[in-house]
């Protein structure tokens, strides 16, 4: 089926009328999708969609209903999703069982928002879990009163919460996981440079201590874990690795660590501990022991997954569905915590809630709801597709879902 600007704007049309007066331009590609618009035309049609959608939003809503009866007959008959999609695998005992993983190390931002909200709002959808685990097994990157705003923010966007986890609660857990795969034969303790690692990784060739009993790997992690200065490893000397294959076709997947020294005070743990597990080796243990059935996240987290099946196949366990959902890159808002941080350390923001921040607190002090970044996600569905947009443009859509 050919697309045609009465087609576009039969759409556009349509999409405004929804929306109080106000097309979107992925709503509008979705629906051409449905009139045989291909993924790979839509950059050939965008500059063409964005001027009809353009025209559209500056007609009166009555203005927009009269012009719509005129191309109503173009708009092909089909059912509208409500809502988000369905899940697969759903329990119906259980329901939905989840998680959302930040790191204390600055403001929650509408990027976290984005992202993770789906996930929420799956909970809601089937009954079930969705837990909040501040991800902060880095000493080095935890803030003591990012916890607390963590908290406030979430309580205020989700509402859903069922449990708050700290990670570095949980490292005794860790341990213990950490010298069953040891005992499994599934990880050892690596005591090569870091550069000689990385030419073993290059060359697809085993590391020599690869080839280390049990008993040995347990000796060596207990020097790791050990404060007993001259009887331990020292910073960098050792790191516990995942024995999987060095001749992976992905060198992401080969050997990759489980647990490094850092000796970088806690803020909430001070030095109570030397050895501090690693990313996939938390959330693996977390995801086994709450027994998680979905998890949505990003995809840059696709490597990281595949890491993490890795560690449940070990174990016998069963990994939970997935899905990797694409990014809303802002070209105009600042969404790293470092940097936001840093802003309000030095005096560049007055606070979390700056009006200047695309922060969670700042959304909620200008008045925004929550239920108007649940709409915007409805629309936006469950999607692999990144989504680039501006704050001016981010901003329209989200008013009119809050004015609703």
């Amino acid at each position: 089926m050919a697309i045609t600007k009465d087609k576009i704007r039969a759409y556009a049309l349509k999409n405004a009328i929804h929306y109080n007066g106000k097309a979107n331009q992925g709503a509008v590609i979705s629906g051409l999708f449905a009139e045989g618009l291909k993924k790979e035309e839509v950059k050939k049609f965008s500059g063409k969609i964005k001027e009809i959608i353009n025209e559209v939003n500056k007609l009166s809503l009555e203005e927009q209903k009269k012009d719509f009866e005129k191309f109503k007959d173009l708009i092909s008959e089909r059912k509208v999703r409500e809502g988000l999609p369905e899940l697969p695998d759903v329990n119906k005992k259980t329901g939905v069982i989840t998680r959302f993983r930040p790191a204390p190390s600055g403001p929650l931002h509408v990027g976290h928002v984005m992202s993770i909200l789906s996930a929420s709002m799956y909970v809601n959808k089937y009954g079930g879990k969705f837990y909040v685990i501040i991800d902060d097994t880095s000493p080095e990157a935890t803030l003591k009163n990012s916890y607390k705003s963590i908290k406030q923010d979430c309580d205020w966007i989700f509402g859903n919460v069922a449990k708050y986890i700290n990670s570095s609660d949980r490292m005794e857990l860790y341990y213990g996981y950490a010298v069953s795969l040891i005992e499994k034969g599934s990880a050892y303790v690596c005591t090569c440079s870091a550069e000689n690692f990385r030419e073993f990784v290059k060359e697809k060739k085993d590391c020599p201590c690869r080839k280390k009993s049990v008993k040995e790997n347990i000796l060596d992690w207990e020097k790791m874990i050990s404060k007993k200065s001259g009887k331990n490893f020292g910073v960098g000397e050792a790191v516990l690795r995942f024995k999987s294959l060095m001749k992976n076709p992905n060198p992401a997947m080969r050997d990759f660590p489980l647990a490094r020294i850092n000796e970088t005070r806690h803020s909430l743990q001070g030095n109570k501990y030397r050895v501090w597990p690693l990313m996939n080796l938390v959330v693996s243990v977390d995801d086994i022991e709450l027994k998680m059935t979905h998890i949505i996240r990003g995809k840059d987290h696709r490597d990281n997954a595949k890491r993490q099946k890795m560690i449940f196949d070990v174990f016998g366990k069963k990994y939970p569905w997935s899905f990797f959902t694409g990014r809303m890159k802002f070209t105009d808002l600042v969404l790293s915590k470092r940097k936001i941080s840093e802003g309000i350390k030095s005096g560049e923001f007055s606070g979390e809630e700056d009006e200047k921040l695309p922060t969670i607190a700042s959304l909620r002090k200008r008045g925004y709801k929550p239920e108007a970044f649940r709409k915007f996600v409805e629309q936006r569905g469950l999607t692999q597709v990144d989504k680039v947009i501006s704050s001016k443009e981010f901003f329209q859509i989200l008013d009119i879902f809050n004015k609703e």
